[in-house]
């Protein structure tokens, strides 16, 4: 028969060892969730340089220009879209951005034609741009956090594109 002692520390030592395996999961977790995370949209810490006018991004492993900003001061990721001809926001977005939406249209998209809600942004922040007064639309068919960047914001901004980079600038 074994001395209660000894059953306590094993039983411990079982305890500690459980947690111990917990904790190492949940830093691996973490770790390989930021490497994901840096893999999809490696511009999500973007330093842009004051007063130089220009916002270098890096294409992500699917090959997209993926950018932080802000619509009506709320942070935002974009996808860079030069085959959208407005910028289209997740219709539940909506609220959160302070977007009203407006009128129906019919807007044909990869997917197919829908239904979107008109809205007109304040003011849209890329970088060091700021676009005031542009029209989008509310897209209830979009599923996931992105706002598609479309060309009638990009139409205003030089694009230079090497290898993986894009470099965006304001026209000259």
């Amino acid at each position: 028969m074994q001395a209660p002692e000894q059953h306590d520390t094993r039983r411990l030592g079982r305890i500690m060892s459980w947690l111990a395996a917990f904790a190492l999961l949940g830093v691996l977790w973490l770790f390989f969730a930021d490497q994901v995370e840096r893999r999809l949209n490696p511009n999500r810490n973007v330093e842009i340089v004051p007063g130089s006018g220009e916002l270098v991004l890096q294409r992500n492993r699917m090959g997209h220009y993926i950018a932080p900003g802000t619509i009506n001061g709320q942070p935002v990721s974009f996808l860079l879209d030069t085959g959208a001809t407005q910028v289209s926001i997740p219709a539940r977005l909506g609220p959160v951005l302070e977007l009203q939406p407006g009128s129906p249209a019919q807007v044909s998209t990869a997917n197919g034609n829908i239904t979107v809600r008109m809205t007109v942004i304040d003011e849209l922040v890329l970088g060091p741009f700021v676009v005031r007064q542009i029209r989008a639309n509310l897209n209830p068919g979009m599923t996931d956090e992105q706002i598609l960047l479309g060309m009638n914001v990009l139409r205003h901004l030089e694009f230079v594109q090497r290898g993986d980079t894009l470099i965006l600038r304001a026209p000259r």
